[in-house]
């Protein structure tokens, strides 16, 4: 139940909510609790006029202070104008449906404060979980998989939800019934009123045992839900692949395996409600069984009056549905504790990439100075960088080259402070890297990334998506020097064509060219491209190097890439191998070398003769 401590700050967020909510119940309950006063009274007035009396019976005429005011006054008012036993009926009847109207409008506030309140708090909650997602940084994204993360934001939220609505409203209803109930059961007749809840006791023992069990059996749901979220949100993700290697039917036994083991725990859990609930009702029953039996003895010996027994009854079936929806509660409440644990343990989690206090703004990028960097990547143990140097001046340009698993990507991270590097230090104009603002720092740079991601959205929203300003010459500016925009306009929508998921609908040399324009419509002053051009053909990269060189005369620019562009010129290029710099320096002077660089080339334009 600790956990769900988190949430109580939305409580105070919308305390006045919360409290005109728990005052609706508590006016609902108190007209709803002169309903069985109000039947008491007829009950042994009718009675009384059977037995042509009269008058009250004893019990009746001695036991008026037992009654609320509302119902004394309206007793006054029955004794006063001497009603027919048809205008007894009538004038009653017509009470308790307005006694009944009233419960009933107040009702319908109570839930529009507090389940209206829930609402605005699982909005809240979404809200807060989102934000800390954006804030966390690479390496957590690394190490949980998408499906958890939307499963935790989706169905914990909306678990936690009931707590906050539905939990609440009918816990503080059932607290005010059974206080209300209790009060005037209690001034009625107190050894009937211990009979009739004896069986208590026994039921919260029940609710102790059960609800540790439901508790566990919960947790153990919401992360196989997690998982089987995982396994479909991947598959789908990856449908194409498992099409090309005819795998659908290993990958429906896979899933299937998992939503079998989801199946057994959600029955089990089932299983434990089923057998709880119908519990609680048989003590009710017993309640019932109880108030009739002790109240006829008590009858027969004249104690009590008829009118009681039916009051008590009438008592005993009000509290039937709160007092049965205890385990309801008990479980919605231990479902959200559940829930709100995995909610906190990712709201708990701290960035590894965090913003100096004192951070200041990145106002240009004049040097980037890199001194003996090295770098492990903390999920794998990989050492990716191992005393690795760079000096890069405003307006070089810079191509880093290297085999696969060299360490050139994470040269790009390290810039964009995705990550930190463990060896070493990283300068700006002199200044370490981390003592400016993740903003500003990130703001002066556009990223190209060897992964391409384009949004489900048009292809001019997903040029302009680091820049939201940009004007539509802008955007096709950027699209022709990414050799492009010829393509896009032979689309059916040209501009306003929608990509699909993950660009889905656009080929692969497409989707770079389009990541590419959207870093140029940023116009940043520094620009990393990282193995940008893999997917193109050899004329396609030439129009795009030719539109390279045109915009970043006055840029500065760190191309990473396996290739060896001769057509662009590089003032350094830097050949890396397990993480170190093993040659760098000018085309001329590396092929004058004949070392690596040499036997890159070499490969090269032999793979292009072929």
């Amino acid at each position: 139940m600790k956990d769900l401590r988190a949430v109580h700050k939305y409580f105070r967020k919308y305390s006045w909510r919360l409290l005109a909510g728990i005052s609706f119940i508590l006016v609902s309950n108190y007209f709803g609790i002169l309903a069985p006063q109000i039947t008491g009274y007829v009950v042994d007035k009718v009675e009384s006029q059977i037995r042509n009396q009269g008058t009250e019976t004893t019990s009746i005429s001695s036991g008026k202070s037992f009654y609320d005011p509302l119902v004394a006054q309206f007793i006054r008012i029955v004794e006063s104008a001497d009603l027919s036993f048809s205008g007894l009926v009538m004038f009653s009847g017509l009470l308790l449906l307005a006694v009944a109207l009233l419960r009933g409008f107040f009702m319908f506030l109570m839930r529009q404060t507090i389940i209206v309140m829930s609402r605005l708090i699982e909005f809240d909650q979404k809200n807060e979980v989102y934000v800390h997602y954006q804030k966390l940084d690479a390496r957590f994204f690394r190490t949980h998989s998408t499906g958890d993360l939307m499963n935790r934001m989706a169905e914990d939220v909306s678990r936690v939800r009931m707590y906050t609505g539905p939990s609440i409203m009918y816990l503080v209803n059932l607290l005010a019934l059974i206080a209300f109930s209790l009060f005037f059961m209690l001034r009625e007749n107190v050894m009937l009123t211990v009979y009739v809840l004896s069986p208590l006791p026994i039921l919260a023992i029940a609710i102790y045992f059960v609800n540790n069990l439901i508790n566990r059996k919960s947790e153990k749901i919401q992360q196989h839900l997690s998982h089987l979220t995982t396994e479909a949100q991947e598959s789908f993700s990856g449908i194409r692949v498992i099409k090309s290697f005819v795998q659908e039917s290993s990958m429906m036994r896979f899933f299937s395996t998992k939503a079998e083991a989801y199946r057994e725990n959600a029955l089990g859990l089932a299983r434990v409600e089923a057998f709880y609930f119908p519990s609680i009702s048989l003590l009710i029953g017993v309640s019932t069984l109880l108030t009739i039996y002790m109240g006829g003895v008590y009858q027969l010996q004249q104690r009590i009056s008829s009118g009681t027994i039916a009051e008590f009854v009438v008592y005993v079936n009000m509290l039937t549905f709160p007092v049965s929806a205890i385990g309801w509660v008990a479980s919605m409440i231990q479902r959200a504790a559940a829930s709100q644990k995995r909610l906190n343990e990712f709201l708990q989690a701290k960035p590894s990439i965090e913003e100096d206090p004192d951070a200041s703004t990145l106002a240009g990028i004049d040097e980037i100075l890199f001194q003996e960097v090295g770098f492990t990547y903390p999920h794998t143990g990989v050492r990716a960088l191992d005393g690795f140097s760079l000096r890069i001046r405003k307006g070089e340009k810079i191509a880093i080259i290297g085999r696969t698993g060299s360490g050139k990507s994470t040269i790009a991270q390290l810039m964009l402070r995705n990550y930190d590097r463990s060896d070493g230090s990283i300068t700006i104009n002199g200044k370490d890297l981390r003592q400016y603002s993740l903003k500003s720092l990130r703001d002066r740079i556009s990223y190209v990334p060897q992964d391409v991601f384009l949004f489900s959205d048009t292809v001019g929203n997903n040029i302009r998506f680091g820049s939201s300003d940009s004007s539509d010459e802008q955007v096709r500016t950027a699209a022709r020097r990414a050799a492009v925009d010829e393509e896009i306009l032979g689309f059916a929508q040209g501009y306003d064509t929608m990509v699909g998921e993950r660009g889905v609908n656009l080929s692969g040399g497409q989707k770079q060219r389009i990541s590419i324009a959207r870093a140029l419509c940023k116009d940043a002053e520094l620009l990393l491209f990282d193995d940008c051009l893999s997917a193109v053909d050899a004329r396609t990269e030439q129009r795009i190097l030719a539109g390279l060189n045109e915009v970043l005369k006055d840029k500065t620019a760190v191309i990473i890439t396996h290739r060896i562009f001769t057509l662009f010129d590089f003032d350094r290029i830097l050949v890396l191998e397990d993480g170190m710099v093993k040659e760098q320096g000018r085309h001329e002077d590396l092929m004058a070398l004949r070392g690596h660089y040499f036997e890159l080339y070499s490969r090269q334009q032999d793979n292009e003769t072929l």
